[in-house]
């Protein structure tokens, strides 16, 4: 689909929509997802009698606060279709969760659900600085999870071709951008890096590529390692978000040349910030975790949905009436705590991150080997400073473990590890190993 007939150079049209118009499409098709919700969903039907509210309770978008919450157990608990509300002959593809603990959280889509997920995402790509004709090289994985084929259809609606390389096979990876040229890499922001780096081993300066965009998602990432991506690659580096249960990626996409955080698709998904202990719903710029109610969704409406993820809710820019996510901080279930400290991942990557001496390559193990929580931080050295020596590497690991204990407030052992030594993924980084005994 090309450029013509778009709207202020915008997919759709209620991208240019303003706020009191929005707000009323909110309110119609959120009463409609909640009666659909409750007819067909018996989960659903009993959470809303147990808290004495019905579908019709719902008068203005601030009564949703008066409904219960969702999460991911619920969907764990009614595995694997317990919360589709179609019949499962009306259910045209099935996706799950990774499922690292326990059941996977599954999700289904009947054929309006793909229509309304392509759309969503190629609205983003269109805003990221996709266009029709662009040639796509797909790094985000193929299968159960959502990312390979969100992306792909999106791309393909708005009109680009894809390459659907999906994880792994680095080296390959490096040849085919090399030989097709493509003008967009849709990749984890932890893989980019590790292509960057098969680029140097080969001998190759990965800023010569054709690369002009990299859509990133699926992980938490810092502004840091977005500037050390555009800094190795010479293009924009552009966040994508979204999650499997309210529809996969392309629930909020950053516009290309604002580049000031995710717009949220509102008319399709609608966002709130809660207090992650109370549930209280908090204003608009308030700091707290990210709730989603699906509008459109037919075969998995999603009410309330808790994603554990930290951030704030901004007022749209580039699209006015849409809503953008603030850097997202962190997950309240990624949080560690040690020794009474709140630690967050991110914390660690943005000190890594600022040491030319360091590469973006780390990871955390967090243990307790004496009834006290210990924190170890591994990292590689940099390429310029991988043959410093042993006597270099200390210097800059009791560097990192001063900036940690100053700026975070806990205290870390730092080691600097030979290049290559930790471990490397084609999908999300592994950054974190807490090896403490679970409470019973």
């Amino acid at each position: 689909m090309g450029d013509s007939g778009r709207v202020g150079g915008s997919f759709d049209p209620i991208e240019t929509a303003g706020r009191d118009e929005l707000a009323r499409l909110q309110l119609e098709r959120l009463r409609r997802t909640l009666h659909h919700a409750c007819e067909h969903v018996p989960h659903y039907r009993a959470k809303f009698e147990a808290a004495g509210v019905t579908p019709d309770d719902l008068h203005t978008l601030a009564d949703l606060a008066r409904f219960p919450f969702t999460t991911k157990q619920d969907l764990r608990a009614n595995y694997p279709f317990g919360m589709f509300a179609v019949p499962m002959h009306s259910i045209v593809r099935i996706h799950a969760s990774s499922g690292t603990t326990g059941k996977p959280t599954v999700v289904g889509y009947t054929r309006h659900d793909l229509d309304v997920w392509a759309d969503v995402m190629a609205r983003g790509l269109r805003a990221a600085g996709v266009r029709s004709g662009d040639l796509v090289h797909n790094a985000l994985g193929y299968g159960l999870f959502t990312g390979g084929l969100g992306v792909h259809d999106g791309a393909a609606r708005l009109g680009a071709a894809v390459v659907p390389m999906s994880g792994g096979q680095t080296e390959k990876q490096v040849q085919l951008i090399c030989d097709f040229q493509p003008d967009v890499i849709a990749v984890t922001p932890s893989y980019l890096l590790t292509i960057a780096d098969e680029f140097e081993r080969q001998g190759l300066d990965p800023r010569d590529t054709n690369l002009r965009l990299a859509i990133l998602g699926a992980e938490p990432f810092t502004r840091e390692m977005c500037r050390e991506i555009e800094s190795r690659f010479d293009l924009d580096a552009i966040e994508c978000y979204g999650l499997s249960e309210v529809i996969g990626p392309g629930v909020a996409m950053e516009c290309g040349r604002a580049k000031d955080g995710p717009h949220v698709w509102e008319d399709h998904f609608y966002p709130e910030i809660i207090d992650p202990a109370t549930g209280t719903v908090l204003p608009d710029g308030e700091f707290g975790e990210l709730v989603f109610t699906s509008l459109t969704k037919e075969a998995l409406p999603v009410i309330r949905y808790r994603t554990r993820d930290l951030t704030r809710l901004l007022p749209g820019t580039s699209r006015p009436a849409m809503r953008r996510l603030a850097k997202i901080a962190g997950r309240s279930d990624d949080m560690l705590i040690i020794r009474g400290v709140n630690v967050f991942p991110g914390q660690i990557e943005e000190l890594v991150l600022k040491a030319p001496s360091l590469s973006p390559h780390y990871q955390l193990e967090v243990s307790r080997p004496r009834h006290l929580d210990e924190l170890a931080v591994r990292v590689e050295p940099s390429a310029a400073f991988a043959a410093a020596g042993a006597a270099a590497w200390s210097r800059a690991a009791r560097e990192l473990e001063h900036h940690i204990k100053s700026y975070v407030g806990v205290t870390a052992r730092v080691a600097v590890v030979a290049p290559g030594t930790i471990e490397r993924s084609a999908g999300k980084a592994r950054r974190v190993i807490d090896s403490r005994p679970r409470s019973s």
